[in-house]
């Protein structure tokens, strides 16, 4: 069975194929019929990219809440050799930075 994730186009599928139907619309030389198909396939495109940035602005929400909540998390430094799980970091988390303040 395939996730239903995958089925959906991705999001910058979805901008892409817009940007080609406005640029077909644009240029102002197709038959009546044609221009109403690919508006209609724009609005669709359009409501689809618009729920998954609902989607993902979401997630986001969800993230930021759960990291107000008390997950401690620190900025990425690739340059820092790897430590094992349990090991104390010699970066503060951003959540300790406030609390020291």
């Amino acid at each position: 069975m395939s996730d239903p994730v995958e089925a959906e186009p991705a999001f910058e599928a979805i901008l892409t194929r817009l940007q080609d139907v406005v640029g077909e619309l644009e240029r102002g030389d197709l038959p009546l019929e044609r221009s109403l198909t690919l508006f209609e396939e724009g609005v669709r495109l359009v409501r689809e990219g618009g729920t998954r940035l609902d989607r993902a602005e979401a997630r986001v929400e969800e993230l930021l809440a759960a990291n107000e909540a008390g997950i401690r998390t620190r900025p990425l430094d690739l340059s820092e050799p790897r430590k094992q799980e349990g090991a104390p970091s010699s970066t503060p988390s951003r959540t300790s930075q406030r609390e020291s303040r």
